[in-house]
């Protein structure tokens, strides 16, 4: 019985690292977006020209 809840155990630590790392992924490849779309010069430099 308590090899079963220590399976259990290590089973809910896997999976709630497993899930902490995709959500790190996740959010770091999203600030990544963010930040190359900041450097995009060509999309200001479309805003400009629109306003002449």
């Amino acid at each position: 019985m308590s090899a079963a809840w220590m399976g259990m155990v290590v089973g809910l630590f896997v999976l709630a690292s497993a899930a902490i790392l995709v959500i790190a992924h996740y959010r770091r490849e999203h600030r990544r977006k963010r930040l190359l779309r900041r450097m995009d010069h060509r999309q200001c430099w479309e805003v400009m020209r629109r306003r002449h």
